[in-house]
């Protein structure tokens, strides 16, 4: 498999995991964190951390949007409990 194949899939795959956390509202963080050791939040840090490697800036709050599918206090809000 070619590099640019590669990283396509890659980024399919982290996708896919973010539509999947958003539409799994009813698993919190914490619950994450127990079990896989990263939660939502820790999605976004690596977003916004990679993005800086590219030398792409994203603010914390866009980084969470991009993951949460809404700003991450309207979340909280709604779907924390």
């Amino acid at each position: 498999m070619d590099d640019s194949t590669k990283k396509e899939l890659q980024s399919a795959t982290f996708e896919r995991l973010v539509h999947h956390l958003r539409e799994r509202k009813d698993v919190q963080n914490i619950d994450l964190m127990n079990l896989a050791g990263f939660c939502r939040n820790c999605l976004s840090k690596w977003y916004r951390e990679e993005a800086q490697k590219k030398g792409v800036e994203i603010s914390d709050p866009d980084a969470r949007k991009h993951v949460y599918g809404m700003s991450y206090e309207d979340w909280k809000k709604k779907y924390q409990k």
